[in-house]
């Protein structure tokens, strides 16, 4: 607010941007009108497709992670817009500090949820981490991130005047918006390293290949590096202070924020698991085998050619949980593991 003193009383006028300089507002530039209205059309486009998709697939944790973090970017984009005309209005501050801070921790939930499917189709032996185990590890890092950064938000947007209290409470609240991101950053390179080591061993092996996996696992490393990238940025750019140089400059803004999380929330839809996994979505909850233990490794070295597995497991779905025996042939060159089943031993006909 300016102020202006008549008779020694003052009284408070509302900030314009007639009345007080870019320097008193919320940022020290008036966004674009032009480039905001787009992101934000291209995240609600991108919004009703993840819709679509998620439904025709039932692909349900996936597509509430996507749809929570979209929505946020279009609330934040939103935010930006109104701040064109009048970089003043406080109330705009929750809907573009902590709206665009907090969205992309969905994306991430729904990169990690993405992965550990694909895991699932492809191959888990060779993971260093159980498909379901992946989901609950970055996950649950990712719910702290999220934590983090909207508890940072709410005090920032909250600290209002220009007292040394409320300075000090918006700074505090700017320092914990910065753990949370430094720690999403620390997660996303975990799980980039995580996902790198899967993908190399599991090329390197011997499995089936799905020729739809070409776009899914491109799609998360991708994503998972544009959403790293942002992470980064935004680190800085609160670490200098919403005055700096860095935070100053709306084309370091739109690019190292805007842009890459329209590449992540592109790939991601390009490569919507929906369309490329070939399995159910909903991993197993339990897996029952039939009693006694098979060692494959000794049958193989007791001279059979192949080892046949007969597996009884129980599948929850949306419809019902229902049960189903799978016949399983396991090529010598891939008998590396110990089931609990009933198995059959055999020779391939001369």
């Amino acid at each position: 607010m300016s102020t202006n003193t008549t008779s020694g009383t003052k009284t408070y006028v509302p900030c314009t941007l007639q009345t007080c300089p870019l320097s008193e507002g919320i940022i020290t530039y008036q966004p674009n009108v032009g480039a905001n209205a787009l992101f934000a059309a291209l995240f609600g486009l991108l919004l009703l497709v993840q819709l679509g998709l998620g439904v025709r697939y039932k692909t349900w944790s996936f597509l509430i992670a996507m749809s929570c973090g979209l929505i946020l970017e279009i609330v934040g984009y939103v935010g930006r817009v109104q701040l064109h005309n009048n970089p003043f209005i406080s109330n705009a501050l929750p809907r573009y500090l902590v709206c665009l801070t907090i969205a992309p921790a969905f994306l991430t939930a729904a990169i990690y949820v993405s992965f550990s499917r694909v895991v699932h189709s492809c191959d888990a032996r060779c993971s260093w981490i159980r498909p379901k185990t992946i989901s609950i590890i970055f996950m649950t890092s990712d719910f702290f991130c999220l934590a983090l950064q909207a508890v940072g938000g709410a005090i920032t947007s909250t600290s209002g005047g220009d007292s040394e209290g409320a300075k000090t409470m918006r700074q505090t609240g700017v320092n914990i918006m910065i753990a949370g991101l430094s720690l999403q950053v620390v997660s996303l390179f975990l799980f980039i390293l995580n996902a790198g080591v899967y993908a190399w061993r599991w090329q390197a092996s011997a499995g089936p290949r799905q020729e739809t996996l070409i776009l899914t696992l491109p799609g998360i490393f991708i994503s998972s590096v544009t959403i790293f990238v942002r992470s980064a940025f935004r680190v800085a750019e609160l670490r200098e202070g919403f005055q700096s140089p860095l935070a100053s400059n709306e084309v370091s803004y739109m690019v190292l924020e805007g842009a890459m999380i329209i590449i992540a929330c592109l790939t991601l839809t390009v490569g919507h698991p929906g369309l490329c996994l070939t399995i159910p979505w909903k991993i197993p909850r339990s897996i029952s085998l039939q009693s006694r233990n098979v060692d494959i490794r000794a049958a193989i070295a007791r001279g059979f050619d192949f080892v046949c597995v007969l597996v009884k497991f129980t599948c929850t779905q949306p419809k019902g949980t229902r049960e189903a025996t799978a016949l399983v042939l396991h090529p010598p060159a891939a008998c590396q593991m110990r089931v609990n089943a009933h198995g059959m031993t055999g020779h391939v006909p001369a």
